[in-house]
């Protein structure tokens, strides 16, 4: 019986974004990987439908109207999805405005990609018994009953326990020898944890969870309030009914310490998954989920899109944080496929923050979600909170990186046996370098950026593409000789600092520049938590989430920085990194201390994060949004050109700007620095109803004869600058 199969195809050109048809004679399922010729090239195709039909070739050919072509080989040989990620696909797609094939590339590891440059899995020699009589040696019987005793069973696990035998064998044909996928395993419990008791305001808000029928809900609890232990008390409900449980944390640098708390309290098979992973440990992981050997998952914002048969609960911490968006195609929020797949299979989802983002805040307030709070920590005390105007401080002689209040606070503390952790939300050693002649700063020659100077490996260093040079002995601008000066600092300058202020201190450094090779994040807290450092610098990787107990200072220099930005939330990012980087100080029995280093200690996002006050800042900011009618009073979508041509950027914007009509406002065309050799423009949307402005702009796409491939197009999007 002849098999018409309809594929999505691996291709960046919208137009192309539906289904082609061809031919199979062979066995192939909805969601395989298919190698197609498409033109004269061979591409991916990802399969939608397959229909049977008695008909013969001519007969389906005459029925479409055109030749068909066969499908060359099917790569897989079951689907790679479940029913349930075809339909979210398909709302990803709508939602997004992206391509279907783009939708399916983000869900599934690498290893499987519908992309022509994708790898095979790995596979592995196993070994079986044979049916054949042989005559054995006492030691090889042994190990032949090792084989019969110990399916499945790799070669390799084989040899290693009888390192002389298994060759033997395989030789006297014994045992078989066969390949199959490398499968990956679930993480080993500790399991020797008991549920912590709840105290009272803790009850209350496990109480009102389960009982309630609401869906989607908003814990906001004060750090150090024990939102940790509510999310394990929940997941063991659901575990216990026989379902599965997701978490997801929005840094690598949290997966460490969630998964410890996971396998000292559950015995169940868990999973883990984030970018640290090789695509062939992701694939593993990821079928560990789809054959259910993993009941419980830990992982980053792509674990949204494993293949749960059965989730009972999803979790959702440090919600606020700007990692859960996605910066490329599909641009989808992390929070909005959580709360579509909580919705498919009837589970409560748990957002949770000390911070809540002010939209998530807002629909909360509005009872889209139920809000749920935890207003005191498990130790009933905050730390206490010190602000150091940095302009002042210089006037008086102070060392504008560390203050005297920081230094001398940093020292009671080391003397005392107690640790410290110090933030700096910028990398490298000075931040820029400028010319001494012409005053012009040093940009990356792919971007329209300055580059960063690292000390270590006496470089300068793109943040955005990578791109690192040798310091040039002429200026590219001037041509002046006369060298460079640097203005401003990172965490390497930031560590040598404290180390010549405190020779005798251990120090770790925690940014995007020592957590590159694998594991290393872990192996970073690890040392910390074991007290093998006593102090612990970094940029905001460092400022959430953690918890150790002997940490009862946390000093943030240059606090305010980012207000300097000019986009509409650099308010709220700078409160979430004061307020949440505060939240590290004294979680144990020793009380704790802040000190915020800041240029300005009037602003009301540091006035507000030196007394923790979520709901005066929100009220705050929301007067300035409203004003300015940004969201969550209106919703945006950005519009991203990009080309390596000028003109040719500037032409499909303006064409853009000209076919988008609508209720809303389309504001630009507003041109942006370079990046990565592309010349970049935006226009912005701006209206109430957001169903309109998506209508608008996919009318555009349907309608445009233009070449659509250098177009981003993010809704909701977190940062405009």
């Amino acid at each position: 019986m002849t098999k018409i199969v309809h594929c999505w195809i691996e291709h960046p050109v919208r137009k192309l974004d539906q289904t082609f048809t061809y031919l199979y004679d062979g066995e192939v399922e909805r969601g395989c990987r298919v190698r197609i010729s498409f033109g004269a090239r061979q591409l991916i195709g990802f399969v939608d439908r397959v229909e049977e039909s008695d008909e013969s070739r001519a007969e389906i050919e005459s029925r479409y109207g055109f030749a068909l072509k066969d499908i060359d080989v099917v790569l897989d040989q079951e689907s790679l999805i479940t029913d349930e990620l075809f339909d979210l696909a398909a709302w990803l797609k709508e939602h997004t405005l992206s391509t279907a094939i783009a939708c399916f590339q983000t869900m599934l590891p690498g290893k499987v990609k519908p992309a022509g440059r994708t790898a095979s899995a790995l596979k592995e020699k196993m070994v079986r018994l044979s049916d054949k009589e042989v005559s054995l040696t006492p030691k090889q019987l042994e190990a032949y009953l090792y084989v019969r005793d110990h399916q499945p069973l790799t070669y390799r696990e084989l040899r290693k326990a009888y390192v002389n035998q298994a060759r033997s064998l395989v030789e006297k044909e014994a045992v078989i020898l066969y390949e199959k996928e490398r499968e990956g395993k679930v993480v080993e419990p500790l399991a020797n944890e008991a549920a912590l008791p709840l105290l009272e305001e803790q009850k209350q808000v496990m109480d009102e969870i389960l009982s309630s029928d609401d869906a989607v809900f908003l814990l906001q609890g004060v750090t150090g309030s024990g939102k940790t232990e509510i999310y394990l008390q929940l997941a063991s409900k659901a575990l216990a009914e026989g379902r599965q449980v997701l978490i997801l944390v929005p840094e690598i640098a949290l997966t460490p310490q969630m998964i410890r708390r996971v396998r000292q309290r559950f015995k169940d098979g868990l999973a883990i998954y984030h970018s640290g992973l090789s695509d062939q440990e992701k694939y593993e992981q990821y079928r560990l989920v789809k054959t259910r050997q993993a009941s419980i998952v830990v992982g980053t914002r792509s674990a949204v899109f494993l293949p749960f048969a059965d989730l009972g609960l999803i979790v959702m911490d440090e919600e606020h944080d700007a990692s859960y968006k996605q910066d490329s195609q599909p641009c989808y929020h992390c929070r909005d496929v959580a709360i579509y797949r909580g919705r498919y299979h009837h589970c409560k989802v748990i957002l949770g923050s000390a911070t809540p983002s002010l939209d998530s805040y807002a629909r909360a307030l509005r009872h889209v979600y139920h809000l749920v709070v935890l207003k005191e920590r498990i130790n009933r005390t905050l730390p206490t909170v010190t602000v150091v105007p940095v302009r002042e401080a210089i006037r008086k002689g102070d060392s504008y990186i560390l203050t005297d209040v920081l230094r001398e606070k940093m020292a009671e503390r080391l003397a005392r046996g107690e640790q410290v952790i110090l933030l700096l939300n910028r990398r490298g050693y000075s931040s820029l370098l400028r010319c001494r002649s012409c005053q012009e700063v040093l940009k990356c020659p792919h971007c329209d950026l300055a580059m960063s100077w690292h000390h270590d490996i006496r470089r300068l260093k793109c943040h955005t593409c990578g791109t690192e040079m040798r310091t040039p002995y002429v200026c590219p601008v001037c041509g002046s000789r006369e060298g460079f000066m640097s203005y401003g600092f990172g965490t390497q300058r930031l560590q040598e600092e404290v180390q010549n202020a405190f020779p005798d201190a251990r120090i770790l450094r925690m940014d995007a520049d020592t957590t590159g090779r694998k594991n290393a994040h872990q192996k970073i807290l690890e040392a910390f938590a074991n007290r093998e450092a006593d102090i612990l610098l970094g940029t905001q990787m460092i400022a959430k989430g953690l918890d150790y107990p002997n940490v009862t200072l946390v000093g943030v220099v240059n606090g305010d920085e980012g207000l300097s930005r000019t986009d509409f939330r650099s308010c709220e990012v700078t409160f979430d990194l004061l307020m949440q980087a505060s939240g590290r100080s004294g979680r144990g029995d020793k009380n704790g201390e802040v000190v915020l280093q800041v240029y300005d200690p009037t602003h009301y996002a540091v006035v507000c994060a030196a007394r923790q006050d979520y709901e005066a800042f929100f009220y705050q900011e929301m007067k300035f949004r409203h004003a300015g009618q940004y969201p969550p009073y209106t919703y945006l979508a950005s519009l991203t050109v990009a080309s390596k041509d000028q003109r040719q950027t500037d032409r499909l914007s303006l064409a853009l700007k000209a076919g988008l009509s609508g209720d809303f406002q389309v504001i630009g065309v507003v041109s942006l620095l370079k990046i990565q050799d592309k010349c970049r423009s935006r226009i912005l949307l701006k209206g109430k109803n957001e169903e309109e402005i998506r209508r608008g702009i996919r009318q555009f796409l349907d309608t445009s004869d233009l070449d659509l491939k250098g177009l981003k197009i993010d809704i909701n999007p977190l940062y405009l600058d």
